[in-house]
């Protein structure tokens, strides 16, 4: 049986007196690039943040490697920080640091390592990420977009993580770029074997990477499947969502590479 490494179970979130959430379960299996989709509002990236002990829920139960999320206790929080890496939107790297600096600010949190050596770690997080060692040295506003992705990546991958959380990690690229960072993904996902927890609306990504997708809506998870499994699913935002002209064209595409 496939081993559980987050769990949530009768989840409800309310922000601003708007309830965001209710009843959500959700289990996320070792290994897999789960993908979380849903349309506007439903709560992608607050279900991330809550899972991650950024927003405490009004009810419900999380657990993530086998130990309760709990944004009150402070040391059990920070043990599961060490285990997990995370890319948020738009990428939020210090602005003010390097590239290597940035990838370094888990390892000082976290860690009590050498200055040296912890520049060597951050050095091969950026390579590992598809940077050059020249990359390091240069601040975010310096890099493309597409780059900036990538170092925000390295700094998800600083401590080893058992876990990766990405928030739209393709927005903004374009098609070549995405597929590129998809590709990046899906290798290290494999080689270095994370779970992935992946919020996208990017559907070329969902065909290329995703083992299994989480559908919210109505305030819940409403199902998770394979994508082949979604493509068959009656309720009208999913059917929509895999059977519009963008849908369409991913599944076409995503046949053709798999025929080549």
């Amino acid at each position: 049986m496939t081993e559980t490494v987050i769990s949530v179970r009768g989840l409800r979130t309310k922000l601003g007196g708007k309830e965001i959430h209710k009843d959500l379960d959700l289990d996320v299996r070792k290994g897999e690039i789960l993908g979380i989709v849903g349309g506007s509002g439903t709560g992608k990236s607050v279900l991330m943040r809550t899972i991650l002990g950024l927003i405490k829920p009004r009810e419900g139960s999380i657990e993530v490697l086998g130990r309760k999320v709990d944004p009150l206790d402070r040391k059990t929080m920070l043990e599961l920080e060490r285990c997990w890496g995370v890319l948020f939107q738009d990428g939020a790297l210090f602005s003010s640091l390097t590239v290597c600096e940035n990838v370094e600010v888990p390892m000082r949190e976290h860690l009590d390592l050498p200055s040296a050596l912890a520049s060597d770690l951050a050095l091969l997080k950026i390579k590992l990420a598809g940077l050059k060692a020249e990359d390091g040295r240069k601040i975010p506003s310096e890099l493309s977009g597409g780059m900036r992705k990538r170092a925000a990546l390295a700094r998800a991958l600083a401590l080893d993580p058992d876990i990766v959380f990405l928030d739209e990690p393709t927005a903004g690229l374009d098609p070549v770029g995405a597929a590129q960072f998809d590709e990046l993904l899906q290798n290290l996902s494999k080689n270095l074997g994370f779970t992935v927890f992946l919020i996208t609306h990017d559907l070329d990504t969902l065909y290329a990477v995703t083992d299994r997708i989480a559908v919210l809506a109505d305030k819940k998870v409403l199902v998770t499947a394979p994508i082949a499994e979604l493509e068959r699913h009656p309720h009208p935002w999913i059917h929509e969502y895999f059977h519009g002209p963008r849908g369409r064209a991913a599944h076409d595409s995503a046949m053709l590479v798999a025929r080549s």
